[in-house]
């Protein structure tokens, strides 16, 4: 239910995130400051060679860039940046060399398809092709080429870094080595965390407004289809989709990224001066327009439009939901894990009696912050093994109005960390503490086995790795 998705994998509804993509919006993000960078330098010349890497240069154009970023971003420089980023550029020369040596291959459909997303994202937020072109100041081929360049590199050291770390195994009596060991003031403190299981009911629609959307529908399919209309301009004006911003369009997309209803309707598309059928899926009613195919990728416009849930409906299901927390909590007819399993509609959770997990950790805990808001206010106040009133939400995945109930499995207040209670944080804490001494050891074999100039001007630093001036 608290999964973020729009047609599963799009990147454009403001309150949803990309195919649970939402570390790729944030690299898209980062990569299109650095091409803003880019794109500044006087006739992007290069002008000096900072470091020599094997036979692998590091310009001084390439450190500039990294630092205009870093600075754009507000990112903090822990120390000279003309020392800390070319050496941060040194690392990543190792680890792509090595990847060379392993013959890494990254899957390239793989590739395409984020960078598919996050050119997506670009012309999202700038508004279109050109003006991404206008912004960057270069070919809309070369800045696509750019990213996926980013890309495949940053897929290829991810994978050299796994294979270092991967014969990794952590036992209890190292963590709790560890735990004891570390200083006070590196034991983490950890808010206040509950777990929580939810049922929740969607409240019936009334057939006539289902029949009225479908009818709205029908006639922006007609209208198009006779050439009254241009389907992008109604989607403007009448999508509930985030997407109406941009006429509809949704961007390349791969089958897998869309829900299967609307997938199986759209790739079957082959005149771009028509209309599909009405399509229905969990969001709520599309019509949807080709624009381009490119191999097994798509790009198409939609109309979305939601029927809407009347107050009478909703409050029918409160009542509902209310009979069945009196035979939980009074008549004990049956428990919350029964009801949860028998009446949820949550298909997330009602195989789980109703157990909530957190996206963010995969774990059953939650802060509060990471509850929807209405379930956080709900259990605020309650004490575990309390089954609060039912209540009205917004399904945060199909945007509507839903009624919930929801049961306070337990609360741990803030503390400092434990291990009888945090086990899992001070194993994860160990587990990164040890990748990254087997990775530190691995970079200092690998410096003394490569071939290392750092040139005049460059030298005078507190490096965190030693070895660098050893060909100096």
């Amino acid at each position: 239910m608290h999964k973020s998705v729009r047609l599963r994998a799009s990147a454009y509804d403001s309150s949803l995130s990309l195919m649970n993509l939402k570390h790729l919006i944030y690299i898209a993000a980062t990569i299109a400051v650095g091409m803003a960078a880019y794109a500044a330098s006087p006739n992007n010349v290069i002008d000096e060679v900072a470091w020599m890497i094997g036979d692998e240069p590091i310009y001084k154009s390439e450190i500039e860039q990294a630092y205009a970023d870093m600075q754009s971003e507000r990112t903090p420089i822990q120390g000279d940046p003309y020392c800390v980023i070319p050496e941060q550029l040194a690392i990543e020369r190792l680890f792509l060399h090595q990847a060379d040596l392993d013959t890494v291959e990254i899957q390239e459909s793989m590739v395409q398809m984020q960078t598919d997303a996050q050119m997506n994202f670009l012309i999202t937020n700038l508004g279109s092709r050109e003006k991404v072109e206008q912004y960057f100041r270069k070919p809309f081929p070369e800045i696509r080429e750019y990213y996926a360049s980013n890309m495949r590199n940053r897929a290829r050291v991810q994978q050299v870094r796994s294979s270092l770390t991967k014969d990794l195994k952590v036992t209890p009596s190292q963590v709790r080595r560890y735990y004891d060991a570390l200083p006070a003031d590196s034991i983490p403190f950890v808010p206040l965390q509950v777990e929580v299981q939810v049922i929740t009911l969607n409240p019936a629609i009334p057939r006539q407004e289902i029949e009225d959307v479908k009818s709205r529908l029908r006639d922006y399919a007609d209208r198009v289809n006779r050439g009254e209309s241009d389907f992008s301009t109604l989607a403007i004006l009448y999508s509930e989709d985030g997407s109406s911003v941009r006429g509809g369009e949704l961007g390349f997309m791969g089958r897998g990224q869309l829900v299967p209803e609307f997938a199986a309707v759209a790739f079957n598309l082959n005149d771009p001066n028509k209309v599909s059928k009405i399509v229905e899926t969990e969001y709520g009613f599309h019509i949807i327009q080709l624009i381009e195919k490119r191999g097994d990728r798509i790009n198409t416009r939609h109309i979305l439009l939601k029927p809407r849930v009347a107050e009478r409906d909703l409050t029918i299901a409160l009542g509902r939901l209310d009979t069945v927390r009196t035979d939980i909590v009074e008549r004990h007819r049956l428990t919350f894990d029964d009801a949860a399993r028998m009446v949820s509609q949550d298909k997330d959770t009602r195989l789980s009696h109703g157990v909530m997990v957190n996206a963010e950790t995969g774990t059953t805990r939650f802060e509060m912050s990471q509850l929807p808001q209405e379930i956080a206010r709900a259990v605020a106040g309650m004490q575990p093994g309390e089954i609060s009133k039912p209540f009205i939400m917004r399904d945060p995945k199909r945007d509507r109005e839903i009624v919930a109930m929801v049961k306070l499995t337990s609360r741990l207040d803030a503390h400092q960390a434990t291990l009888s209670d945090d086990y899992q944080l001070i194993k994860d804490m160990y587990e990164q503490a040890e990748s990254s001494r087997i990775v530190d050891e691995w970079l200092k074999d690998k410096i003394n086995q490569t071939y290392i100039r750092i040139e005049e001007g460059w030298r005078g630093c507190d490096f965190q790795l030693q070895g660098w001036l050893k060909n100096n």
